[in-house]
């Protein structure tokens, strides 16, 4: 299925995700997470939600800075809200708050909206499922990215693992190319929803 794309509206509140089981597909750039959830979505049928600052980078022409963050947190809320929606009983998400939390403090210290880190901790443990994306794909240029050196790659990729683990988030590791990636996170999903899995437990 396609992605969804909700223009406009999203919260800063609300706290923690609705019945529908939602993975999140994490990573730091360039690992293969909106190919992986277009995969996802088609296989299962269900929708998923894109990476909103993709679409906002665009339509700014490249110029994001950190007051732009309570809209781009919302309108990743906004997509996946939507996804939700739209869904029978599966949704993927392309990234999420944890992830723009991460990228905030990155890019622009000091500027994440404080909102934004608290619905980014209450969302986490709702996730059925994280597919973390490991950084062992080809680099990828792509003008949206910034950090093409192994080094810099292997460092950030160790930070977002470890955000995962100190919140205590239920995840699997995808590793490998192509089929063999998606063969993996089928086969993961597919554990989830086996087991009627809700969040982290």
């Amino acid at each position: 299925m396609a992605a969804i794309d909700a223009s406009g509206g999203g919260g800063a509140g609300g706290g923690g995700v609705s019945a529908v089981r939602r993975i999140a597909i994490f990573g730091t750039e360039s690992t293969g997470k909106s190919s992986l959830a277009a995969g996802l979505a088609a296989h299962f049928g269900e929708p998923w939600a894109a990476e909103y600052v993709r679409e906002f980078w665009d339509a700014r022409g490249g110029r994001i800075g950190g007051g732009d963050l309570v809209e781009i947190a919302r309108g990743q809320l906004a997509n996946e809200e939507a996804a939700a929606r739209a869904a029978r009983r599966i949704c993927f998400c392309d990234t999420e708050l944890l992830t723009n939390e991460l990228w905030a403090d990155l890019l622009f210290p000091g500027c994440c909206p404080a909102w934004v880190r608290r619905e980014a901790a209450a969302r986490c443990g709702g996730y059925a499922l994280y597919l973390y994306c490991e950084a062992d794909l080809p680099w990828a240029a792509d003008p949206q990215r910034a950090f093409p050196d192994v080094a810099t790659r292997a460092r950030q990729a160790a930070v977002w693992r470890a955000r995962l683990e100190r919140r205590g988030a239920h995840y699997a590791v995808m590793s490998g190319t192509g089929d063999a990636r998606l063969a993996a996170a089928v086969a993961a999903v597919q554990r989830v929803v086996g087991e009627g899995r809700v969040g982290r437990g």
